[in-house]
């Protein structure tokens, strides 16, 4: 239900815009740009879908592969524990869990193509744990709020268009891209623990968050102590060399055991096609009812009012011209992106805007993306408080990367 009245609400704001701005303000166009937005973001929905089965066939194959050869439930083994307490429904050394382990380490290390095959492959492994088929079970949405809250430690992506719009240091976000996503990150699991009475005072959360926040302390240690203009370079390598060890590791490891990989992976590729196809209805209909929400101008009086309630309370509304980024990224990864580049193409990739920008790219996930194409890729309706605590944390990693962006750029 909470997605039928989120769509319905995108086509309402807009028509109460469009007639706003065609009767009072004198715009013309306004009715034509929105009818344009739906065939647009029709075609990019179709396209999207289309550009993920290549994706997600070789994905699923290579996860099949580690299934059958094992790597997966070695995976599931180490973050057993830590998985066991975050989602205490599912069985012990599930397969599952290390499908949600592999999703999420694509995330980490900004792996886009890669992670969202996973993810529909563990959202269709948790599907079948599920006993009300078209209802969201507590596990989904740990798992969903856990991507939503885009926890990266690697942001490639966002670097490389810092460093195509001429920023000096493309990789001067990263350490600020990494501190928003991590409270982001963090502020999902609270969100969804005290839905779920998860008791995150565990002695195994605590080590396990711990130990991370460790990790991330040492990571931010590292990447200070080099040469700034080296950092995108490295981590762009890291990832992929990453990434490549864990093919070789699935493969080697099931050539070991004597599974025929071939054969595996067609039957894991086969499965990725199917789920690719499926998604095609949900995509398009989220992509088009933010599509019109944009192309009415909503967007564009929700960041005139932001900033008229800020000037009421500070004389600082620099942040604000940034924000059209924030408040896009749930809704759109690639309408966020274009938002991002505009702001830096506009105020200039090493000014505070610019940077702050680019801080909320890589801060947050596009929540209604994911619900759109996760749920819908197993049929559930009823995503009950899936968007809530999705938003929960989008919001933590906003007013985290204001902060933020204020202590190392203002």
């Amino acid at each position: 239900m909470a997605l039928n009245y989120i769509w319905f609400g995108f086509f309402a704001i807009a028509f109460v815009t469009a007639v706003i701005k065609f009767f009072f303000l004198g715009d013309a166009t306004v009715f034509n740009e929105i009818i344009n937005s739906t065939f647009t973001m029709s075609k990019v929905g179709f396209e999207l879908s289309l550009g993920l089965t290549g994706v997600m066939t070789l994905w699923l194959g290579i996860m099949k592969i580690g299934e059958k050869g094992g790597m997966i439930n070695i995976l599931a083994k180490i973050v057993g524990p830590f998985f066991n307490k975050l989602f205490p429904e599912l069985p012990k050394n599930h397969p599952v869990i290390g499908s949600i382990l592999m999703n999420l380490s694509a995330n980490m290390l900004g792996l886009d193509n890669a992670a969202t095959p996973l993810g529909l492959k563990a959202m269709t492994q948790l599907q079948d744990l599920n006993k009300e088929k078209k209802t969201a079970s507590n596990s989904m949405i740990m798992f969903l709020v856990l991507n939503t809250s885009g926890l990266t430690l690697i942001p490639i992506s966002v670097m490389v268009y810092r460093a195509q719009l001429g920023a000096a240091n493309p990789a001067d976000v990263f350490i600020p891209i990494l501190l928003s996503t991590f409270f982001s990150t963090l502020a999902g699991i609270i969100a969804v623990s005290l839905y779920q009475k998860i008791n995150l005072f565990s002695k195994v959360i605590l080590l396990y968050l711990g130990s991370f926040t460790v990790l991330i302390s040492l990571i931010i240690y590292y990447f200070s102590t080099i040469p700034q203009e080296s950092v995108n370079s490295i981590s762009t390598s890291t990832s992929s060399i990453i990434l490549f060890l864990v093919i070789i590791s699935f493969l080697s490891l099931a050539v070991f055991r004597k599974v025929n990989v071939y054969d595996t992976f067609i039957d894991g590729a086969k499965e990725g096609f199917g789920i690719a196809i499926k998604i095609i209805p949900y995509l398009i209909a989220m992509l088009v009812g933010i599509g019109v929400f944009r192309a009415s101008g909503a967007m564009d009086f929700l960041i005139n009012g932001i900033e008229y309630i800020v000037n009421i309370f500070s004389t600082d509304t620099e942040f604000v011209k940034a924000l059209p980024t924030a408040i896009m990224k749930p809704l759109s990864g690639s309408g966020a992106r274009g938002l991002m580049v505009d702001t830096m193409t506009t105020y200039g990739a090493d000014s505070f805007i610019g940077r702050l920008a680019s801080t909320f790219q890589g801060a947050t996930d596009t929540t209604f993306y994911i619900i759109a194409v996760y749920f819908g890729s197993v049929g559930i309706k009823n995503t009950r408080y899936a968007i809530t605590a999705g938003l929960i944390a989008d919001l933590a990693g906003i007013i985290a990367a204001i902060f933020i962006a204020y202590i190392f750029f203002g």
